[in-house]
């Protein structure tokens, strides 16, 4: 990205971090179970981190209109028209919005601590799970950033050092959501030219990963995990347009029109981290931890699309230029070639990797209230040993 360009960012990285990251939350959450929420991740649950020069590789495309449309009016470092899944579970529990948080660009750590005393937010997009020197040591570098979900734990690490008590009990009173994350280690690792095979084989190292994050955590003090699986990228459009010319009617799922070899991978991948997060269970008794089926929740829009409100172009972009799924690499959505659906509440999504406001609603509602975490969701906050709001700041 050009120097200007990354001026340019980091002044509207403060202009929304003060104006928008913080919304009022709703006057009758579903849920009152924590004090805060502490978020790790990439793109999917990015709120403003995309924004700061240097976290970022090339153009900060989500600082661009038409990003965060819906919502908040104007960009906010949000890959979507408006809000994401991050701000519906916050808002559910009657949580103000997560700041993005990066450590050089934060206050000294007493205002830190009560700055982000209802939640912080470490996601980065592009993030993989695995750190970028591995990528490096394998001859392959991570192209849009060198941020691992080790360096938001290290962040977090930083930031709970700042309480007299050394965090802890904020840890333990805060819902700690662990991902989306892992998605990127295969993402780039397919666009640079790996097989299956050589992906299916990185998938223990990456699942083991993200469960030893946890059980980290844990020894930090934190109690209660969501920790998501991976979405179903083979319906994402920017993939069925990357391997449109090389597939073959046989690598479709016949029904939707997915790529289900891609499909089968994101499965596999949540498979193992959910036998992972078991391990954790048994060694911790004491610990929630609940694993966020995010696949079956989209996978239930793209199978009955009209009953959750849904169009005719499930595959399609709404922000996008060309081709059948209205996905084109070199013209994304916020380049000023891109051009912007009518009706986005209509698609699932938004720009070819990320989900619109509506979609990200609907995945979010089946977390909270229906049957995609296990344990359900609602069993586990309303068993929730949480202390009254307000003793946080009192730290």
């Amino acid at each position: 990205m050009a120097f200007a360009h990354a001026t340019t960012a980091a002044a509207l990285f403060i202009i929304l971090l003060a104006s928008s990251s913080s919304a009022a939350p709703p006057a009758d959450p579903l849920f009152r179970c924590y004090d805060s929420i502490v978020n790790f991740g990439d793109s999917l649950s990015d709120t403003g981190n995309d924004l700061v020069p240097g976290l970022h590789t090339g153009e900060c495309l989500a600082g661009n209109p038409p990003n965060g449309q819906a919502y908040f009016h104007h960009p906010t470092g949000r890959f979507s028209d408006g809000r994401i899944i991050i701000d519906f579970i916050a808002q559910s529990l009657g949580l103000p919005l997560l700041k993005p948080y990066f450590p050089e660009g934060n206050a000294e750590a007493a205002q830190r601590c009560r700055e982000f005393s209802t939640g912080v937010n470490f996601a980065v997009s592009g993030a993989s799970a695995l750190s970028y020197d591995f990528y490096v040591s394998i001859g392959y570098a991570n192209p849009y950033t060198t941020i691992s979900l080790g360096t938001q734990v290290e962040w977090f690490r930083g930031f709970l050092a700042g309480f007299p008590d050394g965090g802890r009990k904020y840890a333990e009173r805060s819902l700690v959501v662990v991902g989306s994350v892992g998605g990127n280690d295969y993402n780039h690792l397919l666009l640079h030219g790996w097989t299956l095979e050589q992906m299916q084989l990185l998938v223990p190292k990456v699942t083991s990963y993200i469960a030893s994050v946890v059980q980290e955590l844990i020894e930090l003090g934190a109690v209660t995990f969501l920790v998501p699986g991976n979405v179903p990228f083979g319906c994402f459009p920017d993939y069925l347009t990357i391997f449109e010319q090389s597939s073959t009617s046989n690598d479709y799922d016949p029904q939707i029109g997915c790529l289900s070899w891609l499909n089968e991978l994101s499965g596999l991948h949540n498979d193992l981290l959910q036998k992972e997060l078991q391990k954790v269970r048994e060694l911790n008794p004491h610990a929630n931890i609940m694993y966020a089926d995010f696949y079956n929740a989209a996978m239930g829009m793209y199978r009955s699309p009209k009953q959750f409100g849904f169009g005719n172009q499930i595959l399609r972009s709404c922000c996008g230029i060309g081709g059948r799924y209205n996905y084109n690499e070199s013209a994304r959505c916020g380049t000023p070639e891109a051009t912007c659906c009518d009706v986005p509440s209509e698609y699932i999504s938004w720009d070819g990797i990320h989900f619109t406001e509506a979609a990200n609603r609907l995945i979010s509602k089946a977390l909270l209230q229906g049957r995609y975490t296990d344990p359900p969701f609602s069993t586990i906050c309303l068993n929730s040993t949480s202390n009254p709001r307000g003793a946080i700041a009192d730290n």
